[in-house]
């Protein structure tokens, strides 16, 4: 901060909001992390700005600007307080768990799966389109690795509004020329009015440098050897179109930019085979261990993670005593199911209630890929069909304290070889994971991160399903979305 930071730890704002310490600072701000004393364990964002003469309608713009916007991918601002004497304005807004993409990068030496990469642009498009159809439209305008947090379910959110603007049909160019070198259009320095074009030059500039190990974010002859050889073309061929110098020759949406690299990257695939390595259908079998440990939640997750990668999937409710895919059926169709057990969600076909003779006939009913929902294990009745699968998974409690029940039901199937069995953990610890690997002599053990709705995509459990499926998946990409309408 090039002036001094008034707040220090233990000082309280405004008699409400005590600093516990100093999150980061840059250029003319600073952020802290405060606890809030009216509501306790409650902890807020507090950004620190000095307003320079002349900036202090800036600031007040920002403020007025979030408190327009409602959008889970932005934060909430929820307190603000004008310039003082001195010139300090201070924002209070949601503290976000998690990382800046700038440490994220550094952290994993600036080598990311294309799964990842894909999955962050499908997210940034999702705000940006947000924003771009505001009205008046919200150009960001600062589209780099520090102004993006990954939270601890790896969900984007874009942080610090200080360059955004409000789009004005009747200028020609920036009153001021604001943004980050390297990542900012060129329009931001000159010449032109910033747009929502803009940050889709931004957003290809962020690609190109996490695709380059942050060696470049400019297109220029001869960059595309310097991308990392495991990016489909599909993907560098948006990012070249992003980059484009002149506005009118880019993508003119964000929504277009989505179609894009979903077109782009199925072609780039085109003739990649769907099915599992060897052929025939790639069959998933998932088994708790005991009730309530997350078994349909699991396959959901499983379903859609390989309906973006296959052609044909469907998910298979064993056992007529269930509920969980009627409940789903209900929402999704609007009414009370009837006697018509398969339906679709999300283009993948869900079976409730299915009988060990009628997954014959599923199996044999040209999918690419099934996935088995056995329920908890009680009795050897469906264990058949976890034998004969692909990939068998059993689901056991993240809780140290019940690892027992996995190690029991893995000393009961000991005599059953299966070398490609794999005991996945919700919201365990590295300690249980390792205390089970242990136990167990080796097996594949994996962690699942939290995923609140197995329906939305989740880029931490998408890279613990990559691990798991490694040796089984085709790269091919497909984008549906499917929300729980409770009522």
């Amino acid at each position: 901060m090039n002036q001094p930071s008034r707040m220090e730890c233990g000082m309280v704002l405004e008699g409400r909001y005590r600093i516990k310490q100093k999150l980061g600072e840059g250029g003319m701000s600073c952020v802290y992390l405060a606890e809030d004393l009216k509501l306790p364990g409650k902890e807020w964002a507090v950004k620190e700005s000095i307003t320079q003469p002349g900036m202090v309608e800036t600031v007040q713009a920002e403020a007025k600007l979030l408190t327009k916007l409602s959008h889970a991918r932005l934060p909430r601002i929820v307190d603000f307080f004008e310039p003082d004497d001195a010139g300090y304005t201070y924002m209070v807004m949601d503290y976000i768990h998690g990382v800046t993409l700038e440490k994220y990068f550094r952290d994993n030496r600036g080598h990311f799966s294309s799964e990842f990469i894909h999955q962050l642009a499908f997210q940034l498009l999702e705000v940006l389109g947000y924003l771009h159809n505001h009205q008046p439209p919200v150009v960001f305008r600062d589209l780099k690795p520090s102004n993006i947090m990954l939270t601890e379910e790896m969900e984007v959110r874009l942080i610090d509004f200080g360059i955004a603007r409000s789009y004005k049909q009747e200028r020609d160019e920036d009153t001021v020329k604001l943004g980050t070198i390297g990542f900012a259009a060129p329009e931001q320095y000159g010449g032109g009015q910033s747009d929502a074009r803009s940050d889709l030059y931004g957003l290809g500039a962020l690609l190109l440098y996490l695709t380059t190990g942050g060696k470049y974010s400019e297109w220029f002859p001869g960059v595309e050897q310097r991308i990392e050889k495991s990016v489909p073309r599909g993907l560098v061929t948006v990012m070249r179109k992003l980059l484009q110098y002149e506005p009118g020759l880019r993508y003119q949406s964000a929504e277009e930019v989505v179609r894009a690299l979903e077109t782009s990257s199925a072609e780039t695939r085109k003739g990649t085979t769907s099915k599992v390595k060897g052929g025939g259908t790639l069959v998933t079998a998932v088994l708790g261990a005991t009730p309530g440990v997350g078994v349909t939640h699991t396959c959901i997750a499983i379903g859609h993670f390989l309906a973006r990668r296959y052609g044909k999937v469907a998910l298979v409710e064993m056992g007529a005593g269930r509920s969980a895919f009627t409940r789903i059926q209900e929402i999704a169709e609007g009414s009370p199911p009837g006697s018509v057990r398969r339906f679709e969600v999300n283009g993948i076909d869900f079976w409730r209630h299915t009988s060990r003779e009628e997954v014959i006939s599923v199996l044999t009913g040209g999918y690419d890929a099934v996935v088995l929902d056995l329920g908890a294990f009680r009795d050897h009745e469906r264990l058949e069909e976890f034998f004969r699968a692909d990939l068998p998974i059993i689901i056991g409690s993240g809780a140290e304290w019940r690892l027992h029940d996995v190690i029991h039901l893995a000393r009961m199937l000991g005599r059953h070889e299966q070398p490609k069995r794999v005991y996945a953990l919700p919201l365990a610890s590295p300690s249980a994971v390792q205390q089970l690997r242990k136990s167990l002599g080796g097996n594949k053990v994996t962690a699942l991160p939290f995923h609140s709705d197995p329906f939305e995509r989740s880029l931490a459990t998408e890279e613990a399903l990559g691990i798991i499926y490694e040796q089984f998946l085709p790269q091919k990409q497909r984008r549906r979305r499917f929300r729980f309408a409770w009522g």
